[in-house]
C-alpha cells in the first residue's frame, strides 16, 4: 500500500463523500440513518466536503442546510438528481424537479451537479420496467435534452451538469458511456466519471479518463467485487440485488484500483471533486463510519486530501 510519506499529494484533485456512503438512496427510508447521524459521522470520518445526495434527505431550506452544515464545518461539493432526458413526456416534470435541486445546490455554494439516468429495472425488486436498449430516436432525445438541461443550469445557476452513467440504465457501458460524450455539447453537459459503475458495466476507466479527460467534470470513486460482478452476468442479477451481495467493496479490495484511478486523474489539466461512494443501502447503522475512515485513510496514501477547493469547469 502506497503511504502519504511516499506520494505526492495530488494537487488538482480534492476527496469528499456522500451519503450513499452511509447507505442512502432515497429522501426517506426505515432502513437509513438520519441525517444528524450522516452528517455527524462524516465529520468523524475526517471528511469536510459532501455531495447532497437524494433531495429532501439533507434540509432543503438552504438556510437550515448553511446552519448544519456550517456548525459542523462541512461544505458543499455538488447536488443530486435524477430524470429521464430520453422521455420528451418527462420534460417538464423533470426540468421543474432539476431546478429545484439546481438551486439548492447554488444556494449552498457548489456548481456541480451529478444528473443520474433512470434505471430500466426496479430499484427494490428487480423487475424490468423498461427495455435495457434505447433507440436511435431515444438517443437523439436524451442528447438534445441533455443540452438544453445543461445550458438552462449553467446560465441560470452557474451549476454545471455532469452526467453519471449506472448500472441498469441505459448510460452504463462504455460504449453508451462514449455515444453520449460524442452527441452532447462540452460547453453544457459533461460527465460524472463514476469509476465503480463503469467497471460494472464492463468499461475502462483508465482508457475513459485518457481519452476523454476533458470531459471529465467531477468523480464518484467505488470499487466492484469482481467475484460479484461475476454473479451478476451469470444470474443476470439486477444492480439492487448485486449491492445487498456486497459488489460494492471498500478500497483497495475490487476494481478498478483506486490508486492507479487517482494518478490517471492527477495528470489532466482539470481540479476535480473526488467523492467517496459505496453502495451500502440497505445496511446496518454501525457498518458505514469505520469504512469511511478506512476508505479516508487508504485515499489519503494515494494522495487525495480534501483540503482544497477545485475550480468550477
Amino acid at each position: 500500500m502506497t503511504t502519504t510519506s511516499a506520494r505526492t499529494v495530488a494537487g488538482n484533485l480534492c476527496l469528499g463523500s456522500a451519503p450513499d456512503s452511509w447507505g442512502v438512496w432515497f429522501p426517506e427510508d426505515d432502513h437509513q440513518v438520519p441525517y444528524t447521524r450522516f452528517l455527524d459521522e462524516l465529520v468523524t470520518a475526517g471528511y469536510t466536503w459532501l455531495e447532497l445526495g437524494p433531495y429532501g434527505y439533507l434540509p432543503t431550506e438552504p438556510r437550515e442546510l448553511a446552519d448544519a452544515l456550517s456548525v459542523r464545518g462541512l461544505q458543499v461539493s455538488g447536488g443530486t438528481t435524477f430524470g429521464a432526458l430520453h422521455r420528451p413526456e418527462a420534460w417538464e416534470t423533470m426540468l421543474a424537479e432539476t431546478r429545484r435541486v439546481a438551486e439548492l445546490t447554488a444556494a449552498a455554494g457548489a456548481h456541480h451537479l451529478v444528473f443520474i439516468p433512470p434505471m430500466y429495472r426496479d430499484e427494490k425488486t428487480g423487475e424490468y420496467t423498461e427495455g435495457p436498449q434505447l433507440s436511435a430516436e431515444q438517443w437523439n432525445s436524451l442528447g438534445g435534452r441533455a443540452n438544453e438541461l445543461g445550458r438552462i443550469l449553467l446560465e441560470e445557476y452557474d451549476v454545471r451538469l455532469c452526467l453519471h452513467p449506472h448500472a441498469d440504465s441505459h448510460i452504463q457501458t462504455q460504449p453508451e458511456i462514449e455515444r453520449f460524450l460524442n452527441e452532447t455539447d462540452s460547453r453544457y453537459a459533461n460527465l460524472c466519471l463514476d469509476t465503480g459503475h463503469v467497471a460494472y458495466g464492463g468499461g475502462d476507466n483508465l482508457d475513459l479518463i485518457r481519452r476523454f479527460g476533458k470531459r471529465v467534470g467531477y468523480v464518484h470513486i467505488k470499487q466492484m467485487d469482481p467475484a460479484v460482478l461475476d454473479q451478476v452476468a451469470a444470474e443476470n442479477l439486477s444492480f439492487g440485488e448485486a449491492v445487498k451481495r456486497g459488489v460494492c467493496v471498500e478500497p483497495p479490495a475490487g476494481v478498478p484500483d483506486p490508486a492507479s484511478i487517482v494518478d490517471a486523474l492527477s495528470t489532466l489539466d482539470a481540479e476535480l471533486f473526488v467523492i467517496v461512494e459505496q453502495d451500502l443501502y440497505p445496511c446496518a447503522a454501525e457498518v458505514p463510519l469505520p469504512i469511511a475512515v478506512r476508505t479516508r485513510e487508504y485515499l489519503a496514501g494515494c494522495g487525495l486530501s480534501g483540503r482544497k477547493r477545485p475550480a468550477a469547469r
